[in-house]
């Protein structure tokens, strides 16, 4: 317990799934967190769940393509809490279909939410991070962004982008002694509700949904899919001093899914 104690860690999409998981992870390991979501019944619910248990948690409403609300959502962090130590840059959506069927606005779309969001989440929160005197970036991209996946070809460029473009941040700050690290998460085949949100199939998409669990046993070489939670932990770690010395880095949690195929020894 206390692994990021006293810090004070804003989670973007942290009204559901991996976000929400995030969020309470960082508040039980002594964070004061700052969730933002379009969702607010569920954001503010969460928010007022976490201070329900004694934890401090703040909600605001945040569109991550909006950078006028970049530059409130930072001062209204700090006026509250009076520094920002820990970024997660979660929010994102994912659009599955052949590239041939996408189309340019579903393709900008992607790139809006997936790739400017993180670029202005990044940019608004080093200055306040410099201020606090350090920091740890995270930021959510995926095991598509380190391999092609047919069907996802927009998402894999989109998390593809977030991955060099964490090394990329990773290195400026470096290079600038800040104090602040930047490392990804890759998530692989994860049990949450994007599954039954993602638009498939023909133009325009349709809301088809795919059990990660099926899928998990018939791709995943553990056999089963991950959960938030485990994810939670990954970024629970990179958020604390525990990872220090790590910036630059992809931190991949997967069930195996990039190593390879699971099977027997050939006797």
């Amino acid at each position: 317990m206390g692994q990021v104690q006293g810090k004070v860690a804003l989670i973007t999409g942290a009204a559901a799934g991996i976000g929400a998981a995030c969020a309470e992870a960082l508040a039980a390991e002594g964070a004061r967190v700052v969730l933002t979501d379009l969702d607010d019944a569920r954001g503010e619910a969460l928010a007022a769940k976490l201070r329900d248990t004694g934890h401090q948690a703040l909600y605001l409403h945040q569109d991550v393509v909006d950078e006028a609300r970049w530059a409130e959502v930072i001062a209204a962090i700090e006026a509250e809490y009076g520094r920002l130590d820990v970024l997660v840059s979660n929010a994102g959506i994912a659009i599955m279909k052949p590239l041939l069927d996408m189309t340019l606005s579903e393709w900008r779309r992607q790139n809006a939410v997936n790739i400017d969001g993180v670029f202005l989440s990044v940019k608004y929160a080093i200055p306040a991070m410099r201020r606090a005197g350090g920091g740890s970036i995270i930021m959510m991209s995926s095991i598509a962004g380190i391999r092609g996946s047919a069907g996802l070809a927009g998402y894999s460029a989109s998390k593809g982008a977030v991955r060099l473009f964490s090394k990329s941040v990773a290195l400026e700050c470096a290079g600038a002694r800040d104090g602040i690290r930047c490392n990804s998460v890759h998530p692989g085949v994860i049990e949450t509700d994007i599954w039954q949100k993602m638009p498939q199939g023909s133009p325009g998409g349709r809301n088809a949904p795919i059990d990660p669990r099926q899928l998990a046993a018939n791709i995943v070489p553990l056999g089963e899919a991950g959960t938030a939670a485990d994810i939670a932990a990954g970024v629970v770690f990179l958020a604390s001093d525990a990872s220090r010395h790590m910036t630059g880095s992809e931190l991949v949690i997967d069930g195996g899914s990039t190593a390879g195929r699971a099977g027997t020894m050939p006797r």
